[in-house]
């Protein structure tokens, strides 16, 4: 796949979903955050995860990519079962995650983080450079900057680079809007929605209800560490603002 070139997504019917969570609990160590929580994730999907601060959003993503363990319930990416399978191995299965805070490497240049994309193997430094710098320009006069010196966007534009250039089929966006002017926040989700039309299935943590809505095909509320609701975008965003609002989901 080519930085963000068009292609058809399979066919739901034809594939298995792309995520499958079945019962998971998880926390951190005698709290609970995630209670049972069931959820199917759609192959070619942009799919919303919902809900207050607290609702356990993050850590289901945390366990779906490999950095926290599930206490139980099971998880399938693509149909294969994750068990115990690390970060570092879903990676190579396909799974790119961009965590909350953006995941770059303060300390090193724009260029030197770029070139860590390329440690997994299979494509150059040139290649990486190409790809990130054709979707964020801006990106490429400040290759010789320190991450850590860069405005929040472009911090947030290096760490989505990183699905740029390694073919994902699946990518976990964490807090995408965190701290950015709303201008920036849809510049990224453009990238996101052409992400998704290129095949990958997103799924993306969220605040900005209205934004994230625009580009989600699928949505799902959270609350107080359960999936309490799941439809379509139009039917989440009445339901969302009621979850935020009360802590609960009307209707």
């Amino acid at each position: 796949m080519t930085a963000l070139s068009p292609a058809a997504a399979p066919a739901e019917s034809a594939a298995p979903p792309a995520v499958t969570v079945e019962g998971v609990c998880a926390g951190y160590g005698r709290i609970e955050v995630l209670h049972g929580v069931d959820l199917v994730v759609p192959a070619g999907s942009v799919f919303a995860l919902l809900g207050p601060n607290g609702a356990g959003k993050s850590t289901l993503l945390k366990v779906v990519s490999g950095r926290l363990r599930a206490t139980r319930g099971s998880i399938t990416i693509g149909g294969r079962p994750v068990g115990h399978r690390t970060a570092e191995t879903l990676v190579r299965h396909g799974l790119c995650s961009i965590p909350e805070g953006r995941g770059v490497f303060a300390n090193l240049t724009v260029r030197e983080n770029l070139r860590m994309w390329t440690y997994r193997g299979g494509i150059s430094i040139g290649d990486v450079e190409e790809r990130a710098y054709e979707v964020f320009p801006r990106l490429a006069s400040r290759s010789r900057q320190l991450a850590g010196t860069l405005s929040g966007g472009e911090q947030q534009m290096l760490a989505i680079s990183r699905a740029l250039v390694t073919a994902p089929e699946i990518l976990l966006l964490d807090e995408l809007s965190m701290g950015l002017a709303p201008l920036v926040v849809a510049e990224l989700y453009e990238v996101v929605g052409r992400l998704a039309a290129s095949g990958v299935t997103v799924v993306v943590v969220e605040q900005f209800v209205t934004t994230v809505l625009t580009v989600a095909t699928r949505a799902a509320i959270m609350v107080h560490g359960r999936v309490a609701r799941e439809g379509s975008p139009a039917e989440m965003a009445d339901a969302a603002l009621g979850a935020y609002l009360s802590g609960g989901v009307q209707g």
